[in-house]
């Protein structure tokens, strides 16, 4: 159903250049030049430019290929969910954030995929913003976030609550107390989340509400990967403000600590987000159930 100029688009996009895309379409070098020209024509818009040797997206163009991708997607979509109805659904795509990486989700998710007879399901890390909009563009049946994003087209299913803590080694001279204050960790070497991250933002929004920032902590590293950075706390390289959630097994083994930050508020919802026209809702409460009983 979708059209070849779509799927032409798609491709010059994927590759970088005409020539690459006509060898994976199996088309001549003009005839993917003309369906882009098409495009052009039919939408009024330039789609491409050149920059020295390179192809790059004009603004339009970057619109038109957020569509493209969105079209892609529902015509994927259908023809699954036309096989699901004969079939049985046999795929789910699913997002979760590098938070969930650490957490149990991957295992339940494994759990219900073996409960599942036929369902291959993929797992995507990605930020969070960039997993709502791929969900919004269909190409993610759904995604976890730890977090919840107000956007209107999309639905929320909650599965837990969670709170990000001070996390330090075993041997920290924290350690061994049941909370901290502010002050206590601004004389810390941080080992932290980069900006974007759903982590980083909660914190921020949090010294936020107290008139503080960031900036008058002493951040030395910011790590995306959530594994790397208890390993560096481990290993005394510094502490972190981690969802307690991606710090379960370290936690019940005695590989670090957790403590609250006195009079810092930064516990969070866990949730499902999906499109209104996910037909599966069944599945996801079947999900929930799995990761409340483990």
């Amino acid at each position: 159903m979708l059209d070849t100029k779509i799927l032409s688009l798609l491709k010059v996009v994927e590759t970088g250049n005409y020539t690459q895309a006509s060898r994976a379409l199996n088309l001549t070098q003009p005839a993917v030049s003309q369906h882009i020209r098409a495009l052009e024509d039919e939408l009024g818009v330039r789609i491409f430019e050149r920059v020295g040797n390179k192809l790059s997206l004009t603004r339009e163009g970057a619109i038109v290929v957020q569509y493209a991708k969105r079209m892609y997607a529902i015509d994927m979509n259908l023809k699954n969910e036309l096989l699901g109805r004969r079939s049985g659904i046999t795929a789910l795509n699913i997002g979760i954030t590098h938070t969930m990486e650490s957490n149990v989700i991957a295992e339940v998710m494994a759990k219900f995929a073996s409960m599942k007879e036929g369902i291959k399901v993929v797992l995507t890390a990605d930020t969070q913003d960039r997993l709502v909009e791929r969900v919004r563009s269909y190409e993610l049946d759904f995604a976890i976030l730890d977090g919840k994003i107000h956007v209107p087209e999309l639905e929320y299913l909650m599965m837990d609550t969670d709170r990000l803590m001070l996390i330090v080694a075993p041997e920290h001279h924290l350690a061994g107390q049941k909370k901290v204050t502010i002050g206590e960790v601004k004389h810390e070497n941080l080992i932290l989340r980069p900006g974007g991250s759903g982590t980083r933002d909660l914190f921020a929004a949090s010294l936020e509400s107290l008139g503080m920032s960031i900036e008058e902590f002493n951040v030395i590293l910011e790590v995306d990967n959530i594994a790397t950075i208890k390993d560096l706390i481990r290993h005394g390289y510094g502490v972190s403000i981690l969802a307690e959630s991606a710090c379960m097994d370290e936690l019940g083994k005695g590989k670090i600590a957790a403590l609250p930050i006195e009079n810092l508020s930064m516990e969070r919802q866990m949730n499902i987000v999906f499109t209104k026209e996910f037909r599966y809702r069944d599945m996801l409460d079947e999900i929930v159930e799995i990761y409340q009983n483990m």
